[in-house]
């Protein structure tokens, strides 16, 4: 599944589904949270690792971890897949958010050290948003799982 944008995924065979992504964060309504960006590694807003632990609930599964993955390609020179899974690759790196594994395989982490992952619930949009330091534009992508 994947659009001219470049995002997009595979969906995991338990029912989750790829979360489109944008290389940019949208502002919401609310207001925002600070959020300490980490350089030498992925970093996951706490709206969005909320999200996620909700989205865990609903697939009633303790043993998920969300993974990240990045392929070059699609307008923001980056294409993200997020998707649940309960595999363990070699060279794996999980880190922990509030109780959410993120797990990024050893060939995305360059591309995605210093990416923030956040989730945004406007009226115009819903999904999870990517700010990445290491994409080379930007762009937008339809709505996410929920």
């Amino acid at each position: 599944m994947s659009d001219q944008c470049g995002c997009g995924g595979h969906g995991h065979s338990h029912g989750a589904a790829a979360a489109p992504a944008t290389s940019t964060a949208t502002a919401t309504a609310a207001a925002p949270v600070a959020v300490e960006r980490r350089e030498d590694q992925i970093n996951l807003s706490p709206v969005a690792a909320s999200k996620v632990k909700s989205l865990l609930e609903q697939e009633g599964r303790d043993d998920l971890s969300l993974r990240i993955s990045v392929q070059p390609g699609g307008c923001s020179g980056l294409r993200y897949q997020l998707f649940f899974d309960e595999r363990s690759l070699d060279g794996d790196v999980v880190t922990d958010f509030d109780g959410v594994a993120v797990v990024v395989d050893r060939m995305s982490v360059p591309y995605l050290n210093g990416a923030v992952i956040d989730f945004v619930d406007t009226i115009e949009k819903q999904g999870f948003t990517i700010d990445n330091p290491n994409a080379t534009g930007s762009c937008a992508c339809g709505d996410s799982f929920h």
